[in-house]
């Protein structure tokens, strides 16, 4: 408690903000409506997914929970497919989008982002004891290989641009790409480290298996309209504020590395 105290704190130190007519009337406009509107799928553990009782759980839920009380705000979490949360953001839906999201320069040019806030990379399930010793994306350019990742995301991208002789198979949300994972339907998912982890712990039973080093480095973060400048500022504060205070490591320990929480998941 008394390193939420110390948050709260930080946030509200006064700030020297860069001044625009459009951020001030966007600001104004999550003010009085008293709310604050985060994208996220609901369907990418750790980041987020459902618990048993039907509420969102997952690291980038405790940190919108935050961010939300440190702007006295209420917070409705808005679940959207993932190739849609992009445009959500341009269109107004939301506010902002924490979803697992890798930062590029593709993303960037139409929405800004704030972080990393986890380092990550590709890697793989499977349950093929070959597939998971690839040490490069050559390793899995194999004809006879189905690939099933999430549409729109950069794992789709990889499998496309990187995987041209396998079979891609996108789908809607991991738990289709896992579903088709252990029906046989697909010999391979690739997705971001953690969802891979997560999803090998979640199975204890299906022997399935991972790479022991990731085939990229990808940066995950928060994406946010391109012209608010003075959000953008106010999120910056707090993402600086999580980590001297040494809430965002916490947070990181318990949703990346206990798996404790795995029993509350529907």
């Amino acid at each position: 408690m008394k390193k939420m105290y110390l948050f709260l704190w930080l946030l509200a130190l006064p700030l020297v903000l860069p001044t625009s007519l459009s951020a001030q009337q966007r600001l104004n406009e999550i003010t009085q409506r008293g709310k604050l509107r985060v994208g996220m799928t609901g369907q990418q553990p750790p980041f987020s997914m459902e618990s048993k009782s039907g509420k969102l759980i997952g690291y980038e839920v405790n940190l919108a929970e935050l961010l939300a009380e440190s702007m006295n705000l209420e917070l409705e979490l808005v679940r959207i497919e993932f190739n849609q949360l992009i445009p959500s953001i341009q269109n107004g839906t939301v506010d902002l989008v924490m979803s697992g999201m890798t930062i590029n320069m593709e993303r960037n040019m139409k929405v800004a982002f704030i972080g990393p806030y986890v380092i990550s990379g590709k890697s793989v399930v499977t349950k093929s004891i070959t597939l998971a010793q690839a040490d490069e994306a050559a390793d899995l350019n194999q004809g006879r290989l189905r690939v099933t990742s999430l549409a729109g995301s950069t794992s789709e991208k990889f499998v496309k641009t990187l995987l041209p002789e396998a079979t891609s198979i996108p789908v809607a949300n991991y738990d289709l790409a896992v579903e088709a994972l252990l029906k046989d339907e697909a010999n391979v998912m690739l997705a971001d480290l953690p969802i891979c982890l997560i999803t090998q712990m979640r199975y204890p039973d299906a022997n399935l298996l991972t790479l022991e080093d990731p085939l990229t480095m990808e940066p995950i973060g928060m994406a946010l309209p391109a012209d608010d400048p003075l959000l953008l500022n106010f999120i910056e504060n707090y993402f600086n504020a999580l980590e001297m205070t040494g809430l965002l490591k916490e947070l990181e320990n318990y949703w990346f590395e206990t798996g404790s929480w795995l029993s509350d998941m529907k």
